[in-house]
Order: structure tokens, then C-alpha cells, then sequence
């Protein structure tokens, strides 16, 4: 079944209506999780600007990779401290897929940012988010990216009031699941066409994280992630007074909006400029 396949949810005119007024409805139903393959650790992008790492995970002894950006204005030998973008890719794609968006690392050298794109164990692991066939895949996914964010702060001096999550569908529902489960950890936090589980328990997440900002983008053609889907995660946001910024693309797509098109990438980069520290 092709990525596409997996994600696609087909509604009816009742369920739609029912479920833009609940949360009960969101996104998809849960997906299967495979063990660990060879294609778990491939990577993708051929960028000099991207350094490829790995490390070893204890749980179980295995090698699983993630990869960095440094801005070229960071000095070793300094004192100045690196805002961090942990950046949280879709189902199935390669753990640097996100370094490959249009415009992200220009934008990221030019406001200094550090990016680091975990894998989250396996390509599907949802970050933690949605039940697993294996639930031991989910934990292992949540735990793989705090353990790079880890190894980014022991190896580059990181501010420590400026570390950022976003995430694209898979790792917008990720990114909504880990800033609850660590909610002191982050400045403020990005939503790309965010794919949270049908189950999701969406006000106990943002009573969570209700202090912190958010900026939200998603395309109303969206034919993966219902746009009201995501207007009902925006509606109790503003219903906490929640500093967010919501942003609806006319015409926009699931996957385009954002891995092609630079603009849109810009504005989550200027979101967290803003925002700046807790």
C-alpha cells in the first residue's frame, strides 16, 4: 500500500458535519508498525550544509540515525547560544527529508537557527502520538527524538529558552504529543498539516501546552488532513486564549504547501523569530 494509500481517509456527509464540531473525527485511523529495516535508516538529502549522525540507542543496542545544521555563524570557541529547530518529518519519509524543504536551511542560516531532524526510531513511528501494532515502536519513537535533542545540548551550546518544535503531518501530530508530554522544554512549537490520532484527546494536549505559541499551516484542499479537522484544534486554542497564529492556504495541499514552497516555510521561521525566548 503506497504512502498516500495508508494516510487517505474517506468521509461521509454525516461524519464530516458530526465531526467539525467534535475532535472525535480527526485525521486517520491508526497505522500498523513495522520492526526496524534497513530503509528505516536511509537518508536522503546530499547537502554538505547537512552533517549525517547517529548514535546508539539502549534500549536496544541499535545504531539509529538523525542529522544537524549548524548556521555558519556559530563559533565553537564562543559564548553565543543557538536557538534549535527539532524539526519532526511525515509518515514514511527519511529522517533528514525535512532538511530538503524549500528555503528551511537559507532561512535557518540567516536567523541562526540550528536544525535537527530525529528519524523517531522508525519511519512510522508517529513520535509517540497514535497507538502501535508494537506499542513498544511508539515509546521508542518519543524517546529517540528527546535523545537527539540531548545530544544537539551536549554537543552545541543551545539556549536553552529558545529550543522550537514543529512538525508535517505525521510530525505535527508528533509535535502536538511531545510538547504535552515535555511541556517545560519549549519556546513554542509549528504545525504543518498536522495529523494528531482520531483518539487524540485533544483538550487535555492543549491545556498542556496552552502557554506556549503555536503557529498553524494548513491547506484547505488538504484531501489527507480534513481542513476542519484542524479548524477544530485552532477553535480550542483560541478558546484557552492561546497565543497562536493560524494560517489557511487557499488551494493549499497536504505535502506542497510547505516542503515546496519557501514562503510558507518563511513563516515559520519568522513565527519562532518573534515568539523569541519563554
Amino acid at each position: 500500500m503506497s504512502f498516500y494509500s495508508r494516510l487517505f481517509v474517506a468521509l461521509s456527509p454525516a461524519a464530516f458535519v458530526s465531526a467539525a464540531l467534535t475532535t472525535a473525527m480527526l485525521c486517520f485511523a491508526p497505522a500498523a508498525f513495522a520492526d526496524r529495516t534497513a530503509a528505516d535508516d536511509e537518508s536522503h538529502i546530499d547537502d554538505p550544509r547537512v552533517q549525517h549522525r547517529s548514535y546508539t540507542f539502549e534500549p536496544t543496542g541499535e545504531s539509529i540515525p538523525y542529522a544537524i545544521f549548524v548556521p555558519s555563524s556559530y563559533d565553537p570557541k564562543g559564548t553565543e547560544a543557538l536557538p534549535l529547530l527539532v524539526s519532526l518529518h511525515g509518515l514514511g519519509r527519511s529522517y533528514d527529508w525535512l532538511m530538503g524543504y524549500h528555503g528551511l536551511l537559507d532561512q535557518a542560516e540567516e536567523s541562526g537557527y540550528a536544525v535537527v531532524t530525529p528519524l523517531g526510531y522508525i519511519r512510522e513511528g508517529w513520535f509517540g502520538s497514535r497507538p502501535a501494532e508494537d506499542p513498544q515502536d511508539g515509546v521508542y519513537s518519543e524517546q529517540d527524538v528527546m535523545n537527539v535533542l540531548e545530544l544537539v545540548r551536549d554537543e552545541l551550546r543551545i539556549d536553552s529558552d529558545r529550543i522550537f518544535l514543529w512538525g508535517h503531518s505525521m510530525g505535527g501530530g508528533g509535535t502536538y504529543h511531545i510538547a504535552a508530554k515535555h511541556p517545560d522544554v519549549f519556546a513554542g512549537l509549528g504545525v504543518a498539516a498536522p495529523a494528531p490520532a482520531i483518539s487524540a484527546p485533544m483538550d487535555e494536549i492543549l491545556d498542556k501546552i496552552a502557554h506556549l505559541p503555536i503557529f498553524i499551516l494548513q491547506g484547505d484542499q488538504d484531501d489527507l488532513v480534513p481542513v476542519f479537522a484542524t479548524r477544530t484544534w485552532v477553535a480550542g486554542m483560541a478558546a484557552r486564549g492561546m497565543q497562536h497564529l493560524y494560517v489557511e492556504i487557499e488551494g493549499g495541499d497536504h505535502s506542497l504547501l510547505i516542503s515546496q514552497d519557501a514562503a510558507n516555510m518563511q513563516k515559520f521561521v519568522d513565527f519562532f523569530n518573534i515568539v523569541g525566548h519563554k
